[in-house]
């Protein structure tokens, strides 16, 4: 059976469709420790939060699933690559895949695929960062999904 989605309106969903978002949103930020003590702190049952948890998703929740891949040529230099993935991660960015070519002529070129899920910021200043580092002479979003 295919599955269908809808964008609700908030005030139209049930009480126990709210609860259970309050739920997962608690957990997510460690303001409870344990399923139990979120749904006593919500007031709602386990069974419903276990009922409903696989099928609802607050929709900022679903906009930020995307995986960008970046291109960079680097200068063949001790620390470069290192700063840039310190740069990605200190974003709250996750390399997921990295592949660098055998540095050429002074230059290596360096592919990262990035959760951006998480990422405070914007890509497109993560990506003015990363080109305005030392060493890095070219950087651009090459894919996104």
């Amino acid at each position: 059976m295919t599955q269908r989605y809808y964008v609700v309106r908030e005030d139209m969903l049930p009480e126990a469709i709210m609860k259970t978002i309050q739920v997962k949103e608690m957990l997510g930020r460690g303001d409870a420790a344990t399923v139990h003590e979120a749904v006593e702190r919500v007031g709602l049952s386990r069974s419903a939060f276990y009922k409903y948890k696989d099928g609802v998703y607050a929709l900022h929740e679903l906009e930020r699933e995307r995986i960008v891949t970046i291109a960079m040529d680097l200068e063949h230099r001790s620390g470069v690559l290192s700063k840039v993935l310190s740069l990605v991660a200190g974003l709250e960015g996750n390399v997921l895949t990295m592949n660098q070519s055998i540095p050429l002529q002074g230059f290596a070129n360096v592919v990262i695929s990035v959760d951006i899920s998480q990422m405070t910021g914007e890509l497109s200043s993560l990506i003015e960062i990363i080109r305005s580092q030392q060493g890095v002479r070219k950087a651009s979003v090459i894919g996104q999904g």
